[in-house]
């Protein structure tokens, strides 16, 4: 393993502009307090209202990007549930209202965790060997909320890495007002925003409490044409389940739940195309083992087949995946993550056959990365974890998250991986 220097934190100071959930699914005590502070700030005079209006702008402007737009969708977002009867408003009073209706919120306060990442929708002019990636990260700020941030980068054939300057201003997707099927959410970021700045939090019930986990892949479909899915888990703050995110451009978001037994799971890795015409996932049915799925439909996953128990101490609590398998001429590399002795997590891999992913050719006996020294700190002791990894020349370039608070980087050269499986 080659380790990059380069190593990304928790900053408070990053902050977007985001819902006030007083509307949240507004209903009974909540919806009589939306309508009477819809009432209170209507009832103000013209002057009055420009004058606060003037005050709010003042002080957050120049802090966020485009901000009065952000308050004129909010208000559209909550209008249905404000109890105005169709009243008429000045833009001056929606804008207002949009703004009791938001908060500034710090989403990387607490951590930085849990990344993938893909190659980039442009890999235009680059030089031989070099890759621009883009990186999905897990955000946490107040009251423990996790949201999708990303940054865009390079990857060179020499183990170098450059990672593209974050815009100054962050900036938070939108909903769409677009209604779609099957319980769909689309969220979206406007075509002069940054992928770099963008953050999409929660926007549903079932979302409440986090977009946890993300794990990217870039999916070839039979036609040949490329989308950008990833599976993760939502998180209500009672109850989990997984959902995909879904994009073409990574300008628009579309956010699917999953139906089926396998939903209300954690950890699901889309294979990266069909095999034998069907959908394929990796993931950990029973909290301890992991299983080969397989299904018609992106969006409904049923229980799956055994695929590996835990067999070596460092994996004895349970095993897990580490993102989507890779293709290589041997087969599928699926990164693995074991949790053994004092809930240490440590990373390691597995082989499966191309034809037939339901047969493993071999597995890691001893973990290829492990928690040691200063990686051994933070928020969760002892945990190393991520979300994917791609291949960039003969290594492996993977990011990685330590003790759910920082993201690092390493290089792994592929033979070396598959030289360390046994049966």
């Amino acid at each position: 393993m080659i380790q990059h220097e380069l190593r990304l934190h928790a900053d408070p100071s990053r902050v977007v502009v985001r819902p006030f959930h007083l509307a949240w699914q507004a209903s009974g005590s909540d919806l009589d307090r939306v309508q009477r502070l819809a009432r209170d700030i209507v009832a103000l005079d013209p002057r009055t209202i420009r004058a606060e209006l003037s005050v709010v702008l003042g002080e957050f402007a120049d802090r966020h990007w485009q901000i009065e737009q952000v308050f004129d969708q909010r208000f559209l977002e909550i209008q249905p549930k404000l109890g105005l009867n169709g009243e008429k408003l000045r833009r001056e009073t929606k804008r207002l209202i949009g703004a009791y209706f938001c908060h500034e919120y710090s989403f990387a306060a607490a951590a930085l965790m849990n990344p993938s990442v893909v190659r980039h929708p442009d890999q235009s002019g680059l030089r031989e060997g070099s890759v621009r990636i883009l990186m999905s990260l897990r955000a946490v700020g107040e009251g423990h909320i996790s949201t999708i941030a990303f940054r865009e980068g390079i990857v060179t054939a020499e183990r170098e890495l450059s990672l593209l300057p974050e815009p100054e201003v962050a900036t938070a997707a939108m909903l769409s007002q677009e209604k779609k099927k099957n319980g769909t959410t689309s969220v979206y970021r406007h075509r002069e925003s940054n992928i770099s700045g963008t953050v999409i939090f929660p926007v549903t019930e079932a979302q409440r409490n986090g977009l946890e986990d993300l794990r990217l892949v870039a999916f070839e479909h039979d036609n040949g044409k490329h989308e950008w899915i990833g599976t993760y888990t939502a998180y209500s703050g009672r109850s989990i389940a997984s959902e995909l995110l879904r994009t073409t451009d990574f300008h628009e978001f579309d956010l699917i739940p999953i139906s089926g037994a396998a939903a209300y799971n954690k950890g699901m890795a889309l294979f990266p195309r069909k095999i034998d015409g069907q959908y394929c996932m990796i993931g950990r049915q029973d909290g301890k083992n992991l299983y080969l799925l397989r299904s018609n439909k992106l969006d409904h996953w049923d229980d799956g087949v055994l695929l590996v128990e835990p067999r070596f101490p460092w994996e004895f609590i349970q095993i897990g995946n580490c993102g989507a398998p890779l293709e290589l001429d041997e087969g599928w590399l699926v990164l693995t993550h074991g949790v053994g002795a004092m809930r240490k997590y440590s990373i390691g891999a597995m082989l499966l056959d191309k034809a037939d992913p339901s047969i493993v050719l071999g597995r890691t006996a001893v973990p290829i990365l492990s928690a040691a020294d200063e990686d051994r700190e933070g928020y969760v002791p002892n945990v190393v974890y991520t979300c994917g990894a791609i291949r960039v020349g003969d290594d492996l370039f993977m990011p990685y998250g330590v003790a759910d608070s920082s993201v690092c980087f390493a290089f792994f050269p592929i033979d070396q991986i598959l030289q360390q499986m046994s049966l």
